[in-house]
């Protein structure tokens, strides 16, 4: 972290015409399994966990909820541990349609116990809210989650969280134990609590602990001399600079202060058009540095 806090430094010093408004935190996620035969019925041979997925997103998208049907996504991952139907439609439609940042794609866990880790998760501000789910595998459609857990807390990122997960049935199939054959619920039923109704006890089954690692600074500009469009962008996206005062070199950061891409301006010209196509969808920094030895800071999001 103190390397990663020198590059920004020295980035925010060459900064000019600035109103600093917004920030991206940077979380680790650990979900330890405490799933275990005393507390949860005597377990099948294969007990294993599916990939932890979903998605960091704002207050416009609810992609599970206690009491209410699950998705079409929800339903694949409890029941059969696809994450497809929810990564591919669900949250790539939230993104698209500016609810959400990015899919999360953890790892999957072969046995009961153990723990899955999401490194490095960058969050930012407009879009706190992290929605987690993972099957528990197999069953008939049981599974734990997290809806909607907040990172923000008066205007800050909160440090540590660490939420206790219970089981929840998705309402989705009627079975009744870890190994029970397809019986589709229909009606089907809403997401519930799993709490007390067998295999289950009143115990936990595992918990789940995001720890903030680190906040980086995203400096919002406002210039006459300079415009970066469109933002968001997927492939592309355009500088237009004062023809006096052109953008000599443009270089993209990762939140993290990592150098990914630097592009000088060879011709001088004031339109420029960076590709972007190769880089993975996130939050970016890009700092554009002007024929007059001045530079300006601006935050991008790559869909």
């Amino acid at each position: 972290m103190k390397t990663t806090t020198s590059i920004f430094l020295l980035l925010a010093l060459m900064i000019t015409n600035i109103i600093y408004s917004q920030s991206v935190a940077t979380y680790n996620i650990t979900f330890t399994s405490s799933w275990n035969s005393t507390d949860h019925g005597t377990l099948p041979t294969n007990a294993h966990w599916s990939r932890l997925v979903g998605a960091n997103h704002n207050n416009n998208i609810t992609f599970l909820e206690m009491g209410q049907l699950a998705t079409q996504g929800i339903e694949d991952v409890a029941e059969l541990g696809d994450n497809a139907v929810f990564m591919d439609v669900e949250v790539q439609q939230a993104i698209n349609n500016g609810n959400a940042e990015q899919y999360i794609n953890g790892s999957s866990l072969a046995n009961a116990t153990g723990t899955i880790e999401i490194m490095g998760l960058d969050v930012s501000e407009d879009y706190p809210l992290l929605t987690l789910v993972s099957m528990i595998a197999p069953s008939p459609d049981w599974m734990i989650a997290i809806n909607g857990i907040n990172l923000r807390e008066n205007n800050s990122w909160k440090n540590n969280i660490s939420i206790d997960l219970y089981p929840y049935d998705a309402g989705t199939d009627d079975g009744i134990n870890y190994t029970s054959g397809n019986a589709d619920s229909n009606p089907q039923g809403v997401i519930t609590s799993l709490v007390n109704i067998g295999p289950f006890n009143d115990q936990k089954i595992g918990t789940l602990i995001i720890s903030l690692q680190g906040v980086l600074g995203v400096d919002e500009f406002q210039s006459e001399s300079v415009k970066l469009f469109p933002n968001p962008m997927t492939t592309n996206f355009n500088i237009a600079s004062a023809t006096n005062n052109t953008v000599t070199e443009t270089t993209i950061y990762n939140v993290l202060g990592k150098q990914i891409l630097e592009v000088k301006n060879a011709s001088n010209t004031k339109f420029q058009t960076i590709n972007v196509a190769n880089l993975k969808k996130g939050v970016y920094l890009v700092n554009m540095k002007f024929k007059n030895e001045e530079s300006v800071l601006k935050k991008i999001i790559i869909h």
